[in-house]
């Protein structure tokens, strides 16, 4: 609700001071900022704003006379001292002004912006919110144009009061369309007839008021009317509408009442009158729309349709008057204030009994055109706006200097390699948003469109043509784009990306082009959520949520060195060793620690193999080498693993916690997450199968359709073990039973009660000896795989594991025929939901020169 996040809409937005945040923890002052998916600007907003101190206050920081930003933690977690973003920067964290509960956070300071947008309309939004402009000149020419709008042309917004002398000021006028009854075909007007007049909502179903059948919205036929249009020069035809309501003012009193005839006549002239030149007649490119079939069926082919005549001559007018602006600053911000308004002037504009205000109803996201439009005039729609504006910006203004702006693809960006210090980016996600289509209507106005080619969508058309895009392209496009982000970024910093898509395939197509252009993902956490990750986060329930993903491009240092270790077993050691610096040493939610995912060894495991695969490298160990490598090296705390450095801070914090960290839910939906959860489970309380299956038969509501149903007895044999009561009792399931039941304390491990009690029980194998009860489960997955090779037919029901240890398999081998024939038998979308399952794809489709 920040007034200046307000100040203008669009489809899409992330608050600037949200991005600060971000900002202000990964940069230092004079860094350079950049957004090659800007919007509205607010990444930059966000880098100037960062040298406001009113500003970061006000998210809760504090600042000393000396520029050091300072957050609020609790007593317990002071540490020592602590390093802001650059090695050389080290700043006492108990700064006697504030107290030792405020440590050190970043530094006050301006950072600069590159901006980037592939539409017109963003970037000309991001120039007004971040061009120093004066807001007394500003308010003063809109003011004059509203006011010579009104002398010359307020006659069409008058309607006489019901005395019959006085003149009231239109505020809004109600227009409904007019449908057919089904039964006696006569004139429906909706809006007198289904407007529920006590609820203020439309009814589902009413009266014909000719035949009193009842009828529904669905069951009746647009009435269209025959009408010349004078900008095409031609005769059309378009929905037949109905003046309903005129609500108006006489001084400060409001009043309401149906059109008479003098109203009618005014609309008469209003539409006989000469359009501005400036007015667009743009036709709208079908072939490249989502929303085709909508618009088509109301007879809108071109833009300027989408005005009622009174709403296109006084929006022309306006716009004129604007352009005739000398000053070029000043005339930007005169078109920033009408141009937000222009959708809300047309017949979008939605009719809304149940608001207080009737300005830019319209529905967000789509050319959704209502049965019963507001026609609200200049002046009621656009004040409020001017003082809104005016109020906004009259402070931050003068302090926003210009950020370096660019119009057109984030692929291509002609910055130089190794020249920015962070990228904050929020870019298009799938098929949420049409962003050129939804922008065609304001851009028409400025007479410069969005190249549609290379925008990032997937199509949700349904039509057949060879300009539909699928994952695939959308994918190919967003690697372009992150590729250049990684060629422009220096080494060893970070990027953030603001992710939100209900469908976890488009969350793989974003995992799989920051593998591809050379990113790591380091953490991924729900934006005012409890923290997620990649297991947590990669259903497609799970990802209803906001996500911010940061990954960080490795530095210069360790990619040399990697290319001298690749075919080395150091080389995966020295990549772990990279990796682990960046990632989260603690996760905390309230009071509660929570598992920092990205530090399972299986995790871990991943990230090495991808980027490996990306590089073009086999893999020099396998996974249990590579599991015993890392306890051999490095820190075991939780099943997480940490550098030397890091453990001390992690033991520290789990010691004030008391409490061991909490794991995200599961989501149990194939065999792998079904180990996982068994894992979890087994690790907690060892117990009998016949205890497990009713807990696991309560887990598989969710089990995804291709994926083949496995006994438990199946997944608990190949990858846990079963006491089998010979020998003494295994530890884990010995120190369960001695801390939940008083009378097997103090046992020896061969007791025979203890061993009654252990006996059948599954438990989690020792980490040490987990590498032959792999060896077993690999033989029999490639084993499964080998069938799938064989198969003739597409594989419609399959053990995606064993997909997974095949494609590995064939990597190593350098078997890419295999893993292209086997990923065409199965479904097109399992292969785009699975991450692991498309790297491997992909790049085989690389390395035999396909596309």
């Amino acid at each position: 609700n920040d007034p200046i996040y307000n100040a203008h809409s669009y489809h899409t937005k992330v608050p600037h001071k949200a991005i600060m945040r971000y900002i202000l923890h990964y940069t230092e002052p004079g860094d350079i900022v950049f957004d090659g998916f800007c919007g509205t600007g607010m990444t930059g907003v966000a880098a100037q704003m960062c040298g406001d101190q009113e500003v970061i206050e006000s998210l809760g920081y504090r600042v000393d006379k000396d520029g050091i930003i300072y957050q609020k933690v609790a007593e317990e977690e002071m540490v020592e001292s602590r390093s802001i973003n650059k090695s050389d920067l080290l700043i006492s964290p108990q700064p006697s002004s504030f107290g030792k509960s405020w440590q050190v956070f970043s530094r006050l300071g301006i950072r600069r912006a590159v901006l980037n947008d592939l539409s017109p309309a963003a970037t000309f939004i991001a120039y007004n919110y971040n061009t120093p402009v004066d807001i007394c000149v500003f308010e003063r020419e809109a003011k004059r144009i509203l006011a010579e709008v009104e002398l010359e042309y307020g006659w069409m917004y008058e309607t006489i009061h019901s005395d019959g002398k006085a003149k009231g000021k239109i505020d809004f006028a109600v227009w409904s369309e007019i449908f057919s009854c089904p039964d006696c075909a006569g004139d429906v007007v909706f809006l007198e007839v289904a407007m529920d007049m006590e609820t203020k909502r439309v009814m589902t179903d009413f009266p014909c008021p000719h035949c009193h059948a009842a009828i529904t919205k669905k069951k009746m036929t647009r009435c269209f009317e025959t009408y010349y249009d004078a900008l095409l020069k031609e005769t059309r035809e378009r929905p037949k509408r109905k003046p309903v309501q005129i609500h108006y003012r006489l001084g400060k009193t409001k009043y309401s009442k149906s059109p008479d005839e003098a109203d009618l006549e005014v609309l008469e002239r209003a539409e006989s009158l000469h359009l501005s030149d400036l007015v667009p007649s743009s036709k709208y490119p079908y072939d490249d729309m989502w929303e085709a079939p909508r618009m088509l069926s109301r007879g809108i082919t071109h833009v300027h349709h989408l005005f009622l005549p009174r709403q296109l001559h006084t929006v022309g007018i306006i716009w004129e008057k604007c352009s005739e602006v000398a000053s070029f600053n000043i005339r930007q911000m005169l078109r920033f204030w009408l141009d937000q308004s222009i959708i809300g002037l047309s017949i979008l504009n939605r009719y809304s009994p149940t608001h207080f205000s009737q300005v830019n109803q319209h529905m967000s996201g789509v050319y959704y055109v209502p049965s019963q439009t507001s026609e609200c005039s200049p002046r009621y729609n656009l004040s409020g706006k001017l003082d809104r504006l005016t109020k906004a910006f009259t402070s931050s203004k003068a302090s926003l200097g210009l950020s370096q702006l660019g119009t057109g693809s984030s692929s291509t960006l002609g910055l130089s390699g190794d020249s920015l210090d962070y990228i904050f980016i929020d870019p298009p996600f799938g098929d949420n948003f049409a962003y050129a289509e939804l922008n065609f209507l304001v851009e028409s106005w400025f007479g410069v469109m969005t190249d549609m080619k290379p925008e990032a969508i997937v199509d949700r058309s349904k039509k057949n043509r060879a300009s539909q895009k699928g994952l695939n392209e959308y994918r190919q496009v967003m690697t372009a784009c992150f590729k250049e982000a990684y060629r422009v970024l220096k080494p060893g910093r970070w990027m953030t990306v603001e992710f939100s898509n209900t469908k976890a395939s488009v969350w793989n197509s974003i995992q799989t082009a920051l593998a591809e252009a050379g990113f790591i993902v380091a953490n991924v956490s729900a934006l005012d959520k409890k923290q997620g990750s990649f297991k947590a986060v990669t259903t497609p329930t799970a990802v209803k949520q906001d996500l911010v993903i940061s990954a960080y491009k490795p530095n210069g240092g360790f990619e040399e060195r990697f290319r001298l270790e690749a075919a080395t077993e150091e080389g995966v050691w020295d990549f772990v060793r990279t990796h682990l610096t960046y990632l989260p040493v603690v996760k905390q939610h309230g009071q509660a620690l929570q598992v920092v995912t990205e530090r399972d060894p299986r995790i871990l495991f991943d990230q090495m193999v991808s980027y490996y695969v990306r590089k073009g490298y086999l893999v020099p160990i396998d996974s249990q080498e590579f599991q015993d490598g890392l306890r051999q090296r490095y820190s075991e705390r939780d099943g997480m693993f940490f550098l030397p450095e890091q453990v001390a801070e992690y033991d520290r914090k789990r010691m004030i916690i008391g409490d061991g960290p909490v794991n995200d839910e599961m989501w149990v939906k194939d065999e792998a997450s079904a180990i996982q959860w068994l894992h979890q489970v087994l690790k907690e309380k060892p117990q009998t199968s016949s205890d497990i299956n009713p807990q696991f038969m309560q887990q598989l509501a969710g089990w995804s359709k291709a994926e083949q149903s496995l006994e438990l007895s199946m997944l608990l044999g190949q990858n846990f073990l079963c006491y089998d009561g010979k020998g003494p009792v295994p530890e884990q399931i010995h120190s369960y039973l001695s801390s939940n039941w008083k009378d097997l304390r103090n046992l020896a491990k061969d007791d025979p009660t203890l061993v009654a009690k252990a006996h059948d029980r599954w438990y989690v194998p020792d980490p040490n000896k987990v590498g032959d009860i792999e060896k077993v489960r690999e033989k029999a997955l490639l084993k499964e795989f080998e069938t799938y090779i064989q198969a003739k037919k597409k594989l419609k029901i399959f053990r995606l594991e064993a997909v997974r240890a095949g494609f590995k398999k064939a990597w190593q081998e350098r078997d890419y025929p295999t893993i292209i024939a086997v990923a065409d038998k199965i479904p097109n979308n399992v292969l785009e939901e699975d991450p692991k399952l498309l790297m491997w794809y992909d790049q085989a489709v690389t390395r035999m020169g396909g596309e």
